[in-house]
């Protein structure tokens, strides 16, 4: 696989990511109706050149702001969730190199990104004590090489995978990534994610058994939250993004369907108003719904240029203040994309209820990636900041 195109700004790349959502919102109910995985779309989106935009330039790379990676991945979630959703982790474990690589690796690894190769993502473990608590063990051999053994569940993206970041513990329980390619012997991709929301995006479970990995393909992740870092605030807007995405998509579609299917309310025929759009009442909800998008928007926004600002003058205390806002857009977004996902019915009627129309795709996607983490925990860091002054934890999920 090779990238067809190389992408040279960000009005290019939002371009790209326009076009591509506009494709591949034309199949996206199809899809999650028979749960047909996004091979070829994903082959689309690697052509497009889009998954390189954040190798750096002096590696031939865009280097877009993180305003457009943001806007790119809500173009594209609101068109296809699940879809949106894989290259998440992507640009994440691109970051991680972008900060911790050496040299060479970086030197590698962009390659591969701008020939078009995908990463995809072993991090999270079911049946743990809690999120980090990672067991997934990197054993080191007397030639310096390393071994790999554990079990990842919620492996978004790596089925589809040309390598495997997997977060793992090394001897002295220290975190590290090591980049696995997606054919290693003892690596087992299995297609098993039967979520009811996201049903394209493939997160089922990754093992690996005695996975042997070159010294050069590991990268000490536990070095990133040793000072002021931003990588818990990218992946965390990467995912106020897909949210705000879905809560466009599914007002979208509530538009259209109450212009073109909807029925007035007796009601409201008796006070005059001969169509479903002419109704005051409906009228009101899709402007509240409208402004929930729109402050969802402004704040991904406000965020990612906050993220841009910390990255050109990292400290503690820009750090702090680009997380804080990322967190303020996370949870608006998530909110956004459950309540219009699930108003979409509420204006729309009972005929938007059926099954063959596929608008149901939208809540459940909404209710099932609004769990990646507690917004309730998000709140909590805000007011402890703005009352206390509190800097927010370096844990990477903030």
């Amino acid at each position: 696989m090779s990238a067809s195109a190389v992408i040279g700004g960000d009005g290019e790349a939002l371009a790209a990511a326009a076009e591509l959502a506009a494709e591949f919102r034309k199949g996206a109910a199809e899809r999650d109706a028979v749960r047909r995985l996004p091979y070829a779309e994903l082959e689309r989106l690697s052509a497009s050149g889009l998954l390189a935009v954040t190798v750096p330039a002096e590696f031939g790379g865009a280097d877009v702001r993180t305003e457009t990676l943001a806007e790119m991945l809500r173009l594209l979630a609101s068109a296809d969730a699940s879809l949106a959703q894989i290259p998440q982790s992507h640009f994440v474990y691109v970051g991680v190199l972008r900060r911790q690589g050496t040299q060479e690796q970086q030197e590698f690894f962009f390659g591969e990104v701008l020939r078009g190769k995908r990463f995809g993502n072993a991090q999270s473990e079911a049946g743990t004590k809690h999120v980090q608590d990672i067991r997934t063990r990197l054993a080191r051999r007397p030639d310096g090489s390393y071994v790999l053994d554990g079990v990842k569940h919620y492996s978004t993206g790596a089925l589809f995978a040309d390598w495997i970041p997997v977060l793992a513990r090394a001897d002295d329980d220290t975190l590290h990534v090591a980049y696995v390619p997606s054919d290693a012997p003892g690596l087992t991709v299995v297609d098993d994610w039967d979520g009811m929301g996201q049903r394209t995006t493939a997160s089922g479970t990754v093992r690996l058994e005695s996975v042997p990995v070159p010294a050069d393909r590991v990268v000490p992740h536990h070095l990133t939250f040793q000072g002021p870092q931003l990588h818990g605030a990218v992946a965390q807007l990467l995912h106020a993004a897909v949210d705000a995405g879905i809560a466009h998509g599914a007002l979208a579609e509530a538009v259209d369907f109450v212009r073109t299917k909807s029925r007035p309310w007796f009601e409201s025929v008796a006070e005059g108003h001969e169509s479903a759009t002419e109704d005051p009442l409906l009228i009101q909800r899709f402007g509240e719904l409208a402004i929930r998008v729109r402050a969802a928007d402004a704040l991904l926004s406000t965020a990612a240029r906050s993220l841009d600002a910390a990255r050109a003058d990292l400290t503690d205390d820009s750090a702090a203040a680009a997380s804080i806002a990322v967190a303020a857009a996370k949870v608006t977004a998530a909110q956004a994309a459950v309540e219009v996902g699930s108003a979409l019915f509420e204006v729309s009627g009972t005929r938007s209820a059926l099954d063959s129309l596929g608008l149901h795709r939208h809540w459940r996607d909404a209710r099932t990636h609004t769990l990646h983490d507690p917004a309730r925990w998000k709140v909590q860091h805000i007011g402890r900041y703005v009352l206390n002054g509190t800097q927010p934890p370096r844990h990477g999920l903030l």
